[in-house]
Order: structure tokens, then sequence, then C-alpha cells
């Protein structure tokens, strides 16, 4: 359930035989690149999976890693930190010369990181110019309330409200600098409370974001009631649709050229665009690739071949097991040596095991 996408990840990118080299050395796997994520899984045992959130991603580097399928070859090392721990990831493409796997990655995530303001709660940053919004991409005013209060302080503080299709805008208009910016992707409710200056509209942000609790006063009472009707329609369209703001295009394999050619009178120049087109489209409904190549017995056709996915019965241990983790992890996790302790299975002293670690565990890793 979890690899399936979510609403608003769109499929970017889709790499076939990519080697997990720290963590699955020798399995020829697959790499979907979205714009929120990369997920690689194993072409045999499509369970065998993992994950990689953006947002989790440190660095991403190309360094020389040793892959049982390809040897010494360059590949692709990404450095992670999930809470307080850090892992380490190394994609190896198998596929020689090619660099899609390295240009996909690491523009993809550029994008991601490049988008933030439409997934961040931001406070006091570039917002404002000449008294209006600066615009994302793909960002639309929806409406503009003048008079707001902002209830952060005990005097209050009054500025103007922006309402988009991505986020909620607020800044003093005394001061431009002292804004807030609530992107939809970050809100937990949005309600009317009562309030020491009356009733207020509240918004309360994630506890990813921060939990902030905000409060901001609209008159008259009826333009509240609207306003807050709207934002909770706007996010309601935002949650069913999100738009995250990362927009990368494939380059064109042909190279993208743009030609041009004069054609004479401009009355057969009409006609040729005319024909042309409509070859286009014909072709387009039903492409001819020149590929000819006769079998010897007629092949059966695809429904035939087609096989009904089955699903594996496998029960989910909802227990945490680390042990699938220990491959991935990265050696500046490690702070120091533990004590030696004397194994009554391998009959000699080790470093002591981290707690909810065994020995079998770790052999099953490795194997």
């Amino acid at each position: 359930r979890q690899m399936k996408t979510r609403p608003g990840e769109v499929l970017i990118d889709c790499l076939d035989s990519i080697e997990d080299t720290k963590g699955n050395n020798g399995d020829r796997g697959r790499l979907l690149v979205t714009n929120l994520r990369i997920i690689w899984h194993s072409l045999a045992l499509p369970r065998v999976n993992l994950s990689i959130g953006y947002n989790c991603i440190l660095n991403i580097t190309t360094r020389t890693a040793n892959s049982k399928l390809r040897g010494q070859t360059e590949a692709l090392y990404i450095l992670t930190k999930c809470n307080s721990t850090r892992f380490e990831f190394i994609f190896t493409n198998l596929i020689p010369g090619s660099p899609r796997l390295f240009t996909s990655v690491i523009a993809v995530h550029r994008a991601y990181e490049t988008s933030k303001m439409y997934r961040d709660f931001k406070l006091r940053s570039a917002l404002i110019q000449n008294k209006e919004l600066r615009l994302l991409p793909q960002e639309h005013v929806y409406d503009k309330i003048n008079g707001v209060w902002n209830l952060s302080s005990d005097q209050g503080n009054l500025g103007t409200f922006f309402i988009t299709n991505v986020r909620i805008v607020w800044h003093a208009n005394m001061n431009d600098s002292f804004n807030v910016s609530i992107p939809y992707l970050q809100i937990r409710s949005i309600k009317i409370r009562d309030s020491k200056f009356g009733l207020a509209l509240v918004i309360e942000s994630s506890q990813q974001s921060g939990g902030y609790v905000l409060g901001f006063k609209i008159d008259p009472v009826e333009k509240l009631q609207a306003s807050v009707k709207e934002i909770n329609s706007l996010h309601k369209v935002y949650s069913a649709s999100p738009i995250f703001g990362v927009d990368y295009e494939m380059e064109e394999k042909s190279g993208g050229y743009v030609l041009g050619f004069k054609i004479d009178p401009v009355e057969k120049l009409q006609a040729s665009v005319k024909e042309i087109n409509s070859l286009h489209k014909v072709y387009s409904a039903s492409p001819i690739f020149g590929v000819d190549y006769e079998m010897e017995e007629k092949p059966q056709p695809l429904e035939a071949l087609t096989v009904e996915q089955i699903q594996d019965d496998v029960e989910i241990d909802s227990d945490d097991h680390p042990d699938a983790f220990v491959a991935y992890f990265a050696d500046g996790n490690k702070q120091q040596d533990r004590e030696p302790v004397f194994s009554e299975e391998l009959g000699l002293a080790i470093e002591k095991l981290k707690d909810g670690f065994t020995l079998q565990g770790l052999w099953e890793v490795m194997s």
C-alpha cells in the first residue's frame, strides 16, 4: 500500500536494470522516480522494496562502488536521515554508459529542494512585492482581504490576507517582512473560535510544521464566515489533488530540434500544413514503427499471456524489527565502539550488540 502513489504524486522516470548495491547487491531491480520520492523494488521479488522521500535526503553524490553484477563501477550514493538515524543507499545502473540514473534523480531532487514554498510553513519570508503577493508557478489568488488582524500579540497587527489555490498568506501593512505563508498541505484544522478580540479565524498547522495555532480577526462576521467557508472549500480541493510544485520534464530523446521551411506560394504552404497535420493525426492513432519480424509459430495474443496478479498471502508483523535497516546504516551513525562481550554462539569476544538486534538477525541480513 505504501508503494502506491498518493494524490498529486507523478511518475517522472522509470529505470530498469538498477541494482540496490548496498542492501541487495547482485539483485536486478527497477527504480521509479516521482516528484516526491524514489522507489526501488526487486524484479525477481517485488515485495523486496524501499522508498526514499526527498525530504529525508541530506546529500546525493556519485562514487565508485563494487557491484556483483558490474564489478567496479560508478554508482549513485544517497545519504539520508530519518529521525536521528542516518542511512546510506547505493544504486548502480547495470546498463553501461547510461547517465539517466544520475541525471534524473539529481535533477528531480533539485526541483524538490527549490519548491519548498509550496509545502513548507514559512515565517518572515520574501513573499510580498509592491504590496502584492509574489505568486508561485501554478498559483492563483482567489481572494484578497484587507483589514485582517493577526492576533499573535496582545495588541494585534493589522494586515492583508491572500487566499490562493496553494496556501494562505498574511502580511502586516506596516511591515511586509512580518508575514506568514501557510500551505494547505500543512493545515490541520480551520475553525471559528471566540477570543478576547471576539470571533476569530483559527488555523492550526500540522505537527510536522511546528504545530502552530494562528488567529486572525476578520470583520464583519459575515465576511469571516464566508472566508472560512472559502478556505475550507479550497483546502478540500487541494487535498483531493495537491500541487507540490515539483515540475520536471524529461528531455525529448530526439533532441527537441526546431526546423523551419519556406514554401511558396502561401496557398501551397497552408495546404501542406493541413496535409501534414492530418497525416500526423492518423499516425498518432496507429503508429508504424517499422519493426517487422515473423515467428515460425504464431505467438499467442497478449490477452492469453496476461496472468492475473495474485496477492501474496503475507501476514504483516506490526512490531518494529530494525534488522531490515541494518544494511543501510551510514558509518556516521556510530558514535563510538561498544564494550566487548563474550558470545557463546561464536565462542569469542564481540562488540556488544545494540538493543533489539541479534546475531541471527544480522546473519539473515548478510545472506
